[in-house]
């Protein structure tokens, strides 16, 4: 499966972004789907993440009540609905996908084998 993530941009503090993920290939609802951000000088991190059938999401404490992850099957797509965005939330968001991640691995980044490239979010203050 290929990916590929759009939706990026500059906000201002307490603005709103959705990203997309929309993905090419078979099986699509089969995959679990992530999201990934990465700020400048620092190791990318786990978002959130949502099985694949949408049942079962995940998120970091630090974006709870915040972001809202979802999926469209039918669509091959995956959001990430962020809202009051703060300006520690810039960076590069990546979205990822895999078949295999169990509940125990859904923020693990090793889990996911299939990656976007990635859209910029810059937040400003």
């Amino acid at each position: 499966v290929q990916l590929v993530e759009s939706g990026g941009g500059l906000v201002q503090a307490g603005g709103s972004l959705r990203l997309s993920c929309a993905a090419s290939g078979r099986a699509f609802g089969s995959y679990v789907m992530g999201w990934f951000r990465q700020a400048s000088g620092k190791e990318r991190e786990f978002v959130a993440a949502i099985s694949w059938e949408g049942i079962t999401t995940r998120y970091d404490n630090s974006v709870k009540g915040r972001f809202t992850i979802s999926r469209d099957n039918a669509k091959n797509t995956m959001y990430l609905q962020m809202n009051n965005l703060r300006p520690e939330d810039t960076a590069v968001y990546y979205c990822a996908a895999d078949p295999s991640v169990i509940r125990s691995t859904l923020a693990s980044q090793t889990a996911y084998h299939h990656w976007g490239q990635g859209t910029l979010v810059t937040v400003s203050s």
